[in-house]
């Protein structure tokens, strides 16, 4: 997969896990600041978990109440949840 792929299927599954945990609610738009979203995007960027990631976003589509636990992102989007 080529780098261009890869941060585009990454961005995808980030927004997913954002939707499902509810941490793009109106709510909480805006709370992120963007360092963070920068560090997140990162994390994602590098984690080895992908397959497990679209595994658990796909049996949780009607949402969650946190993060898949292994998610490198998964204590700063509990976070987000919170603000």
């Amino acid at each position: 997969m080529n780098w261009m792929n890869k941060m585009n299927e990454r961005a995808h599954l980030m927004g997913q896990m954002l939707e499902t945990i509810g941490a793009m609610d109106p709510d909480a738009r805006g709370k992120c600041l963007e360092g963070e979203l920068r560090t997140a995007a990162s994390r994602c960027m590098c984690c080895s978990h992908t397959r497990q990631c679209a595994k658990w976003l796909q049996e949780n589509v009607a949402g969650a109440v946190a993060p898949f636990d292994d998610c490198p992102n998964a204590a700063l989007f509990k976070e987000w949840m919170q603000n």
